[in-house]
């Protein structure tokens, strides 16, 4: 079958498209050669008749529906574009993935958007894999470098190419972070830290906001990272390429310059900054060019903040940041010198004296500004010998001002750099290989160059461009465009001949016969830039030349590339006598010579640099000191005009990219190629113009072209027999794969060159998989047709047997019933005879045992009376004597009773009268108002109130009321005496007169009683209102006693459900709490074991500069405790002024620079002062000094005794708020309790009583989550600092009780203690041990602890119990990788530990059962408890660690269930050589349960309690579920139904195993439940929608995320089986939209997610030396029972 035939009736073709760039279609009949015509149907349903004027001019075919989405470009059977642009749109939109292989390149689309991939959980599913087996990731390749230099022993690079904003600075990032966590994370190193602290530094000082990123890298980076021979980062060097000088005196429109510029601008008001004179940013010329100054999410100061923290971490002090600071501030300062232009022609130039930017630049680099403004507008020349000073012009002098300005910050960039290599270099030898990372940023507009054309570009802006990915092209090219084009040339010829080189391995591996594959080279091209007499030669020469132009040089091209020696890849343009035409690789560009000498020569003159050399600042002076020491080439220096700068650019730029080729060619390159989807930033949207465009630059199609060139197409034997064995003819098995290949492709293919076979693999041309499937699909119709037929004849065969069968199992039945009759009769007979003999059998023997019964029992009575008549005998004589001595006790006791009854009855009646009298007060009490009032507290206040003022109102108004009568009858009384005396003046006198006097008196006394009229109204009124008044508050009453009823019953049922929330709370805070103490106290022993090793390094430092002698005691002493402490990192961050600690305690910047190989009397001076705070807080909070501890002045050391006062006072707080809470509690339920006993109305004391414990509650939880969110060591500090000195004045002095002698103790020798120790502890073998009862050693220490504190010697029992933890501590680091040691002293610390709980003097005060210790060994408990949870956490760390590389295999990969899966298939990428199971046999689930097996074995053989084994196995279950869930997440030949079935098999196998030991009640099976529910997941039906409905109902332990991701990795191995469609995934996720989703969005589990630990309080019995069973092979016998 030909090429043509594949282009038949239903094939998928592609057709060009303007705006998709290609589209699909599908063909409406077959291709007829004579038509010349195709029909297509577009995917929208129009028809499109397709013109075929050649066979050429046939559209390219669509690959088969099996490599949809395939995420290996190479491995499509059709490579062309657009079959690479189409799976990368799937994979993109559809998918959601970025990431795509494309051979040996891997291909990241931007997204735009957070992506969780790139977490902890992503870096341990890739540490350690193969590259083909996983889904294409960066983190896969830097894996694979990797793997390849500890392997190979091989230096790698890994080169990330792209454009600007297509994400090759995050790119690197990852990368680095993935080798710093791979190869620093084990050994604890700080260069991983200094690595990662480069990036913020690089960032400020070498990134800024562009038109297409906001933060572009506008410089290129190589960074070294050495590897020691472990495979441990030792070191690491940074080399930068490409910096962007130009950038720093001019923007483009809507960028910015450096993002360092900018920071410091934004923090121009600080204190330490304002000797620099900043202004905003829009007030200097160098950053307002762009016009825009800030970037929309960014805050600078903060990134300068962090820039600093990062230069500190890097080693550079704050006098240096400073001087930094000022050479920065000068930078922007220099360009506001305003230049001006003088003379007739404006020839000249000059700057004011009293410039004040001049000024300040001067004073900050500290130079002379006279001699700066002459230079600057000034020119030194030597002619004949003789030097002349010339005027420059304006212009002129404003391009050597920005000259000087680029010079500079090119100058400080390279001491960063430098100093970084500094920090960074290795301080353990040379490394033995490196990977190099190279970030190369991406081209700059078009706009953007143009505009630069009459700025200077130096040589590392011109090498950064020259790394770009992508050819530049605009419409008038220069220098820029020259040398980045040239760069791109050598970049993609090294590319091309390294793909070609591994194709031709591959070739050779497989031992393939085949013709050499022909590519393009461009070594012509190359030749013509820098060979002899080339591009480049020639514009040096022009440039040595006194009168050199850019005319001259373009004249002599044209005569030596066209004239000459015609060159193929040089030609002229038509129109022009000033330009000239390059046909690079990628397309033929046409390049302006205008402006390409003075680019070229990079003029900086010598007199501006010889000012700074001579400048004040030892740093400035540095740089340019440093410039004149470097080597340069004199023979090609330049003599017209002295200048610092011999060199020109093109000749720098050719070095420096020889250099760089020539690294990357000692190196095995691995390329990332960063695609750009769109030019707006938007998250997942695709513009395939774009992105074709990038393609076609790149060499990812050139790639494909090469691959395409040879056989594209490879299959393993056992791929191709799984996939295409429909079409072999005969039976074969899988083990004749390669042999039935061999022979049926030749009857399928005829043609042999569209095939070869390799040693593990067939090859094949482009296309002939498409035709393999064809022939497949044929094979399968016809076979279809006949399975047809063949079950119909097995229904017909199917009916006709089951109707035999039922006539013959008629048949058996009714033979079968007959002889069951028969068997029955014999069965009866034989029965008959059997109970006749044993009837009579048993009558005789009845009879014999009646008889020998009574005899039994004849001599029994008789004994018995005789024992009874001596035993009456002796009771009566004993009785006796007891009777008497009981009369005479009785007689005592009566008279004893009598006096006492008369003395209790005498006392009863007085208290019973007292009583009553109480009884009676009490009973008016109750029926008072008062009581009413104080039931009811909230209302009867308020109403006494008012009743006192009504009483009050109402007193004065009768009051008024009775002075108003009393008035009215004395004014009467007064009138009819006024009267009468006034009738008998009339009577005396006939026309009396009256007086005015009486007239006016007799006014005022009507005046008067008016008044009191109104008056006695208005008082009435008011007592109207107040008695209203009163009515209306005694329904409010009544209302508010209702309202207070309702609220009684409605918080009767409420109260409950508050108190138990609120438990609930404690309790999963103390929960969360237990899990961050136990994590810390992780962290601590990882800090510990860093400590010892840099301890060892330091003595074995010490011991190579000469013997020193140590004190003999120093190797006796254990190691010291491991309490959990708080992390100390915040503490290095916090100013020193808001610092908490006292002035006393000093600051912890000397104690960290004194080494660790310091004399230890030099080492304790720091914290030797007496009245040490840290002491004192640790007597104040009761904590022991710690005797082990020998590092006074280590900074490890006192964080030691802070951390563990700062446990001693959060576990008294938290003691002591849960006391309080239980005690709360306890009143609560009680007053719950009478509440629901009381019939009345709720009192509104317990209405109070409710709102406050409400109130207590919520204070509780704030106190808690305070507590909770306390993260710094100095905050704990402050407030313990704070609460000790309260509690030592609170504090009583008690006397210690005295100890009751026990018995069954032993006593140990205190110069046996060591002996003791070291037989029973540090030197207890692992044989021995483990034939050792259970809990021996602790059952021994402790009866010799208990006999130590029975003497009273305090001091002794507090440093013996501390040894003996020490002891235990050392034996487990000894014996670190043992399981079964490790079981061994978890049983024996957590038996010495409930123990010494059980006898603590604080649990067994109130206990009369057991003694308690004299002495509180508190702390040594607490540091036990720590012990346990340390040998917990290596008993676990052991089994993870055998654990870790059998997991994936055991689960995924191996075939527990015969014939469900077949062979596992191999990656048609990396299946020829590079196998990681070199020798024996692959893990199994066997291999699994024996690592489990052998640890519930260690446990159960030390009778750990089971509740703990349950804890274990629950987190072990856990990290096998979520290792075996990342590693399907991120496997493509695990997601199909076959290997699902395979691995719920083997799941099942671990549910059963661990059922069959009990273990599933810890919550050990729960965790598998997202592996079962993504296998179940695998298994289900993925085509309808009701399918769709039952996925969703069924994976609740799985995210929306996963739970797609699954589908769209779902791969099928079989023919029966189909892909997922893409309308399927989309109805899921528009069911997954409904539901709410309570899984994190991340798509991985977190492996290191630990459980907190709990361990059973187990109270033991009393000991006894008598019950312990001490073999003589302890060699203990010195110790004596006591």
């Amino acid at each position: 079958m030909g090429p043509l035939e594949l282009y038949c009736k239903g094939a998928t073709v592609w057709v060009p498209d303007e705006d998709a760039v290609w589209v699909s279609a599908q063909l409406l009949r077959d291709y007829n050669p004579e038509e010349r015509l195709l029909c297509l149907q577009l995917g929208n349903g129009l028809e499109l008749h397709y013109t075929v004027a050649s066979l050429s001019d046939l559209p390219p075919l669509g690959n088969p529906d099996i490599l949809e989405g395939e995420n290996d470009l190479t491995a499509l059977s059709f490579l062309h574009e657009p079959a690479v642009l189409h799976n990368l749109r799937v994979r993109f939109l559809d998918f959601n993935s970025i990431y795509t292989y494309c051979g040996i390149v891997l291909v990241a689309i931007n997204p735009y958007d957070q992506l969780p991939l790139y977490g902890e959980e992503v870096i341990d599913a890739y540490s350690g894999q193969d590259m083909a087996d996983m889904e294409p990731h960066i983190f896969s390749v830097a894996e694979e470098a990797y793997r390849t230099m500890t392997r190979e022993e091989k230096n790698q690079s890994i080169i990330i190419s792209g454009e600007s904003g297509s994400g090759k600075t995050v790119s690197a990032k990852f990368t680095m972070r993935y080798f710093a966590v791979v190869g620093g994370a084990a050994q604890q190193t700080s260069v991983e830290e200094r690595v990662l602290a480069s990036n913020p530094i690089m960032e400020a000082i070498g990134n800024a906001k562009t038109i297409r990123n906001d933060n572009s890298s506008r410089f290129g980076k190589y960074i070294e990272i050495g590897f020691g021979r472990k495979g441990d980062i030792i070191g690491a060097n940074m080399r930068t390429y490409l910096l962007e000088k130009s950038r720093v005196v001019f923007q483009a429109s809507s960028e910015r310059n450096y993002h360092i510029f900018y920071q410091l601008c934004s923090a121009r008001n600080y204190p330490e900054l304002r000797e620099l004179k900043l202004l905003a940013p829009e007030d200097f010329c160098y950053t307002r060019q762009g016009g825009d100054m800030h970037i929309p999410g960014t805050n600078d100061l903060a990134e300068l903040k962090r820039t600093s923290d990062a230069l500190t971490i890097l080693g550079v002090q704050a006098d240096q940041q400073m001087e930094l600071f000022r050479i920065l501030a000068a930078i922007l300062h220099l360009g506001n010198v305003n230049i001006q232009a003088s003379g007739r022609n404006s020839d000249r130039s000059y700057i004011d004296a009293d410039d004040s930017s001049l000024a300040i630049f001067s004073k900050l680099l500290g130079v002379e500004g006279p001699q700066m403004a002459h230079w600057l507008c000034n020119r030194r020349l030597t002619v004949g010998g003789e030097t002349l000073v010339k005027p420059v012009s304006g212009q002129q002098a404003v391009e050597a001002q920005n000259a000087l300005s680029k010079h500079i910050y090119g100058q400080m960039f390279t001491w960063t750099v430098h100093r970084l290599n500094s920090a960074l270099r290795s301080q353990r030898g040379q490394p033995k290989s490196f990977i190099g990372v190279l970030d190369i940023y991406g081209s700059a507009t078009a706009v953007h160059v143009e505009k630069m054309f009459s700025l200077f570009f130096g040589i590392h802006l011109l090498m950064l461009f020259l790394l770009c990915c992508s050819f530049e092209t605009f419409t008038k090219n220069s220098f820029e465009q020259f040398c980045i084009n040239y760069a791109n040339e050598k970049l993609q010829q090294q590319f091309n001949r390294h793909v070609f080189h591994l194709e031709q391995e591959e070739y050779i591996r497989e031992e393939l016969d085949w013709r050499r594959i022909e590519f393009s080279d461009n070594q012509l091209c190359i030749n013509l830039i820098e060979g002899q007499l080339g591009l480049l030669d020639l514009l040096d020469e022009e440039c040595r030349m006194p009168k050199g132009s850019d005319e001259s040089w373009v004249r002599k091209l044209y005569d030596r590339h066209l004239s000459s020696t015609p060159h193929p890849h040089f030609q002229k343009p038509r129109m022009s006598n000033s330009a000239f035409i390059v046909l690079h690789f990628a397309d033929n560009v046409q390049y302006e010579c205008q402006g390409f000498l003075d680019k070229n020569r990079d003029t900086v003159f010598e007199e501006l640099v010889n000012i700074l050399k001579a400048s004040q600042s030892e740093l400035v002076a540095e740089l340019f000191q440093q410039q004149s020491t470097s080597p340069s080439v004199a023979q090609e220096s330049i003599h017209s005009g002295r200048r610092a700068h011999k060199l020109t650019v093109g000749f720098q730029f050719r070095q420096s990219l020889q250099l760089l080729m020539d690294t990357l060619n000692n190196t095995t390159p691995h390329y990332v190629r960063c695609i750009k989807p769109n030019d707006f930033k938007e998250p997942f949207t695709f513009d395939p113009k774009r992105t074709v465009q990038q393609l076609r630059a790149c060499g990812v199609l050139e790639t494909i072209r090469i691959s395409a060139a040879g056989y594209p197409s490879r299959w393993t034997y056992e791929e191709f027999y799984t996939r295409y064995r429909v079409l072999l003819r005969g039976a074969h098995g899988q083990e004749q794969a390669q042999v039935s290949c061999q022979k049926a492709l030749p009857k399928l293919i005829p043609d042999p060159e569209q095939y070869r076979f390799g040693k593990t693999k067939v090859f094949f041309r482009a296309g002939q998989v498409a035709l393999l499937e064809r022939l497949r699909a044929e094979r399968l119709r016809v076979a279809t047709v006949i399975i047809q037929s063949w079950v119909r004849r097995w229904l017909a065969q199917t009916c006709f047997h089951r109707t035999l069968w039922a006539i013959m199992t008629i048949q058996r039945y009714i033979r079968g019933a007959l002889a069951r009759r028969l068997t029955m009769t014999m069965r009866y007979t034989k029965a008959v005879l059997i109970i006749q003999k044993t009837y009579r059998m048993l009558v005789v023997r009845q009879l014999f045992q009646m008889i020998r019964q009574a005899t039994i029992t004849i001599q029994a009575f008789t004994r018995g009376t005789l024992a009874r008549r001596q035993y009456r005998q002796l009771l009566a004589e004993r009785a006796a004597v007891l009777v008497q001595s009981k009369v005479r006790g009785w007689l005592a006791r009566r008279a004893y009773r009598r006096v006492r009854a008369a003395v209790v009855f005498m006392q009863c009646c007085v208290r019973r009268r007292a009583a009553r009298r109480e009884l009676l007060a009490l009973k008016k009490e109750a029926k008072s108002v008062e009581r009413y009032r104080e039931l009811n507290k909230g209302m009867e206040v308020k109403l006494m109130q008012l009743q006192l003022r009504l009483d009050k109102e109402v007193k004065q108004a009768t009051l008024l009321g009775e002075t108003l009568n009393a008035e009215r009858d004395a004014r009467k009384e007064e009138l009819e005496t006024l009267r009468a005396t006034l009738q008998k003046l009339q009577s005396q006198k006939p026309e009396p007169q009256p007086s005015p006097e009486i007239i006016k008196e007799v006014e005022e006394q009507r005046q008067a009683n008016e008044k009191a009229v109104q008056e006695i109204e208005r008082l009435t009124q008011e007592l109207e209102l107040l008695k209203n008044e009163r009515e209306h508050f005694m329904k409010e009453k009544e209302n508010l006693s209702a309202h207070l009823l309702t609220q009684q019953q409605a918080g009767e049922g409420n109260i409950h459900e508050a108190v138990l929330k609120a438990t609930t709370a404690i309790k999963s805070d103390l929960d969360e709490e237990r899990r961050k103490y136990q994590g810390l106290l992780r962290d601590f022993s990882r800090l510990e074991q860093r400590y010892d090793n840099l301890r060892e390094m330091s003595l074995l430092t010490e011991r190579t500069k000469g013997h020193r002698r140590t004190d003999s005691t120093q190797s006796l002493s254990f190691e010291p405790l491991s309490p959990s402490f708080t992390p100390l990192s915040s503490l290095s961050t916090t100013p020193l002024s808001a610092s908490p600690f006292p002035s006393g305690l000093p600051s912890p910047e000397p104690v960290r620079r004194i080494s660790v190989t310091s004399p230890t009397f030099e080492r304790r001076s720091p914290w030797s002062s007496e009245s040490n705070p840290m002491d004192l807080l640790m007597e104040s909070l009761a904590v022991a000094k710690d005797p082990t501890v020998k590092m006074k002045s280590d900074d490890l050391a006192h964080a030691y005794d802070a951390v563990r006062v700062a446990n001693k006072f959060l576990e008294n707080q938290l003691h002591s708020q849960h006391i309080q809470w239980q005690n709360e509690m306890e009143a609560l339920r009680s007053q719950l309790r009478k509440v629901s006993s009381s019939s009345g109305t709720i009192p509104q004391d317990f209405q109070d009583l409710l709102e406050a414990k409400e109130q207590e509650c919520v204070r509780l939880r704030r106190e808690l989550r305070d507590l909770k969110n306390t993260s710094t060591l100095r905050r704990l500090l402050t407030q313990v600092l704070s609460v000790s000195s309260t509690a030592q004045e609170s504090s009583c002095v008690t006397e210690s009780p005295k100890s009751a002698p026990v018995a069954g103790l032993l006593e140990c020798r205190k110069k046996d203690e060591g002996k003791l120790l070291k037989n029973l502890v540090t030197e207890l073998h692992g044989d021995l041990a483990l034939t050792l009862p259970p809990g021996l050693s602790a059952s021994v220490l402790f009866l010799c602890l208990r006999q130590i504190d029975q003497t009273g010697d305090q001091p002794r029992t507090r440093s013996f119990c501390t040894a003996i933890v020490s002891a235990i501590k050392a034996a487990l680091k000894k014996h670190s990788n043992d399981l079964d040691m490790t079981a061994l002293w978890l049983k024996n610390g957590c038996l010495l530990h409930d123990l010494l709980a059980q006898h603590s003097s604080k649990q067994t005060c109130e206990s009369d059962e057991v003694v308690s210790f004299v002495v509180d060994l508190s702390d040594q408990i607490r540091a036990l408890s720590d012990l346990c949870i340390q040998a917990y956490q290596q008993l676990l760390s052991i089994t993870e660690a055998r654990l870790q590389s059998v997991i994936v295999p055991a689960l995924l990969e191996s075939e527990s269930l015969a014939g469900s899966a077949g062979k596992l298939p191999l990656s048609r990428k990396g299946a020829s050589s590079d196998s990681r199971v070199v020798g024996g046999e692959a893990p199994s689930m066997d291999s699994l349960l024996r690592e489990l097996r052998a640890l519930y074995t260690a446990m159960s053989r030390q009778a750990l309690p089971p509740e703990l084994m349950e804890q274990a196995f629950h987190q072990l279950t856990y990290l096998m579920c979520a290792s075996a869930f990342n590693s399907l997440l991120l496997r493509k030949d695990m997601c199909s139904w076959s290997r699902g079935m395979q691995i719920r098999y083997n799941v099942s196998l671990l549910e059963e195993w661990l059922r069959s030991r009990e273990l599933s009640a810890g919550g050990a099976v729960a965790t598998l439940e997202p592996l079962i529910q993504a296998v179940q997941l695998l298994q289900m039906g993925k085509k309808t929608e009701g399918d769709a409905k039952s996925m969703v109902q069924t994976c609740t332990a799985l995210s929306s995320q996963q739970i797609v991701k699954i589908l769209t990795l779902y791969t099928p191995h079989s023919d029966l089986d189909e892909r997922v469609t893409l309308n399927f995934i989309r109805t899921v996720q528009g069911l997954l939209k409904n539901r709410s989703d309570s899984q994190a969005p991340q798509i991985l589990m977190d492996v290191r997610q630990v459980f907190p630990v709990t361990f059973p309080c187990l109270p033991s019995p009393n000991l006894h030396a008598d019950q312990l069973k001490i073999p003589d092979n302890l060699k203990i016998s010195f110790l004596r029972r006591a």
